[in-house]
């Protein structure tokens, strides 16, 4: 009888925990940008994308479906969300043209790279999947460190549609708004393959590493550094 009790209310946990479980957020859903802040100039919705025939570093995309191009120059603003999360988890699938740069960054700081890195051997936080490196813009934008390689390569060629799945825990900060405790990748998958685990971010990436750390920000896909195309990006916020 005890054990009975015990099963019919774990069932019940259970139950209740499904019933809360996070939903997910749609952010390309081929109707519309609104999810996004500001101005959303140059990107375009598309059914079909492949690299341009007669220029491989381009994109080529036709149609009205639920793929998001940063248009035909591969240059569009970085969409950034109106909303803000904690820990979220994120799901996103991407096409790049040869040689082109992206990137998703949680809060709009911690940026997983997107770059066209098949088959290269040595491997850092500029390679697809990495953590990107810390920079600085002068005299000349340069990284000031290696930034956190991906654990494996493994990007596929430009062209090919990938995907990439990642948990990111937000900084925890105090009453007074000091860091108590890092932000973390806590797992993260290039092509199903794992890039990432447990690893603790001690600043933002890129030049935004001296910028003060919050508990809550935007989620962003970078747009400017290249043709690139997502789709099915999703996102929902876990429970601490």
């Amino acid at each position: 009888m005890r054990f009975l009790f015990m099963f019919i209310t774990a069932l019940a946990v259970a139950s209740t925990c499904h019933a809360d479980e996070t939903k997910w957020i749609e952010l390309t859903d081929g109707k519309s940008l609104a999810a996004w802040a500001g101005k959303t100039d140059g990107w375009s919705w598309a059914d079909s994308v492949r690299l341009g025939d007669k220029n491989p570093r381009l994109l080529s995309f036709t149609g009205q479906g639920a793929i998001l191009v940063n248009g035909e120059k591969g240059r569009a603003r970085d969409l950034i969300t109106k909303q803000k999360f904690t820990d979220v988890e994120v799901h996103v699938e991407f096409l790049i043209a040869k040689g082109s740069n992206s990137g998703i960054k949680f809060h709009a700081v911690y940026e997983v790279q997107i770059l066209d890195t098949f088959g290269k051997k040595d491997l850092t936080g500029d390679s697809c999947g990495g953590i990107y490196p810390r920079a600085e813009m002068k005299p000349l934008y340069h990284h000031i460190d290696d930034g956190i390689a991906p654990r494996v390569n493994a990007a596929k060629p430009a062209g090919e549609w990938q995907t990439l799945d990642v948990v990111f825990r937000s900084p925890r900060v105090d009453a007074e708004g000091k860091k108590t405790a890092n932000a973390k990748i806590v797992k993260a998958t290039l092509n199903g393959q794992l890039v990432h685990e447990n690893q603790e971010l001690k600043t933002p990436t890129g030049t935004n590493w001296t910028k003060k750390e919050v508990a809550e920000g935007p989620f962003m896909l970078q747009g400017d550094h290249g043709p690139v195309a997502f789709r099915n990006v999703r996102i929902r916020e876990l429970r601490k």
